[in-house]
């Protein structure tokens, strides 16, 4: 009787704990800067899409799936280079671009931003949504994201023709900055250098091409074109929201089931 008692706390405790965490993040959202964030929907699953092609030369890893749709040709990638599935033309794939879709138009509508133009690299972006009515580049330095100790806070960049980056430049998150909530709207294709580390999730409305080297904390996801990869990592984030919860929610079942297995077994006789 006294492990059943035991038992019952335990999973209370928990529990408690659980609602206080997301009450607590949740709280964290409300007070996020003025951005909503972007549903992806089932293109989340991807580190990478495409819509016509997706090639790779050299040691590239893959996190996640890999798709293309409606085009079919995905070369390059040995067993061992994509932890998830590969969708090739497949109704998952379909679906993941209608939501990107659907998500790159939620970009590209939103009203109210700060311009920026040229060369962002060097600088330092708070929280909230930025718009280039034509390219944008991050060469001169490095581009520092300041979340100010809010890791629930949106960055959004809607960009009318190119994003590039050039050799060795990085994508800084800084002040719980997650890269689940960096988005880049690009009106064409984007290009990260070689040897480069960006951050984000990257929705092209044509290509994608990460060049040797290249390290993407987040999503490439290219809608009517090719994605490409060199010797390169792509590796998705999560919202920070889901973290903590998901972990004690695991917790609490890590201790049911002790604590019923060493019911089971006392009841049998046997001390654990």
């Amino acid at each position: 009787m006294s492990d059943k008692k035991g038992l019952v706390k335990a999973s209370i405790v928990l529990m408690v704990l659980v609602v206080l965490a997301v009450a607590t993040i949740t709280t964290g959202v409300a007070h996020a800067a003025d951005q909503a964030s972007v549903p992806l929907g089932t293109a989340a699953n991807f580190g990478v899409l495409a819509g016509t092609t997706v090639t790779n030369t050299g040691a590239t890893v893959v996190t996640g799936d890999l798709g293309v749709s409606p085009g079919s040709a995905v070369t390059g990638f040995p067993p061992g280079t994509v932890t998830g599935t590969q969708h090739i033309n497949d109704t998952v794939a379909a679906l993941a671009q209608t939501d990107l879709t659907t998500a790159y138009n939620d970009l590209a509508g939103r009203t109210g931003a700060t311009n920026v133009s040229g060369n962002i690299g060097g600088q330092i972006l708070t929280p909230g949504l930025y718009k280039s009515t034509s390219s944008l580049e991050i060469s001169s330095g490095d581009l520092t994201l300041d979340a100010q100790g809010n890791a629930s806070a949106i960055f959004i960049f809607q960009i009318a023709s190119t994003l590039v980056t050039t050799t060795d430049r990085k994508v800084i998150l800084t002040g719980s900055a997650n890269a689940f909530n960096v988005f880049w709207q690009v009106g064409s294709s984007a290009t990260i250098g070689t040897n480069s580390t960006f951050k984000g999730n990257i929705l092209a409305y044509a290509s994608i091409t990460l060049t040797t080297g290249a390290t993407l904390e987040g999503r490439a996801l290219a809608r009517t074109g090719a994605v490409t990869l060199d010797t390169t990592s792509v590796i998705p984030e999560f919202p920070a929201i889901l973290i903590l919860p998901l972990f004690m929610i695991a917790t609490l079942l890590a201790v049911i089931i002790y604590r019923k297995r060493n019911i089971v077994d006392t009841r049998k006789g046997y001390a654990c």
